[in-house]
């Protein structure tokens, strides 16, 4: 495991996220994640870590609420959130990390315009 920094834009929160060097990150199509392009690296919550700018968070909610996109109230970034498909989790947006930090992932696919037929395939990244 190895220590990944991150933040968002304006640097408001930062944050630390421990993940393995040759990782697999998922690109969504849900409404949410094409239009902001968020690629997810999801870690169980003991693997992140806010480092600063608790007080700059805020939170955002639609459909069954359970997810929780949390966004730079600042900038308006969302450089992590607690996904639906995994609330024991957290989903690092690995476009927000230090470009120098995590260089080496995979891009895979997952449909979350059907979530409800999918989401199972993302159950088991959370747990530690």
């Amino acid at each position: 495991m190895k220590r990944y920094k991150g933040s968002c834009h304006c640097q408001a929160i930062q944050f630390e996220v421990r993940a393995a060097e040759d990782v697999t990150v998922h690109e969504c199509n849900c409404s949410m994640c094409h239009m902001c392009g968020f690629l997810h690296l999801i870690v169980p919550k003991s693997q992140f870590q806010l480092i600063a700018g608790e007080e700059n968070l805020t939170t955002y909610t639609f459909n069954t609420g359970v997810a929780k996109h949390l966004f730079c109230k600042t900038c308006g970034i969302k450089p992590f959130y607690i996904p639906r498909s995994n609330p024991d989790g957290y989903s690092i947006n690995v476009r927000c990390l230090e470009s120098t930090s995590l260089q080496d992932f995979t891009i895979e696919p997952f449909d979350g315009q059907n979530w409800e037929q999918h989401a199972g395939n993302l159950a088991h990244l959370s747990k530690g």
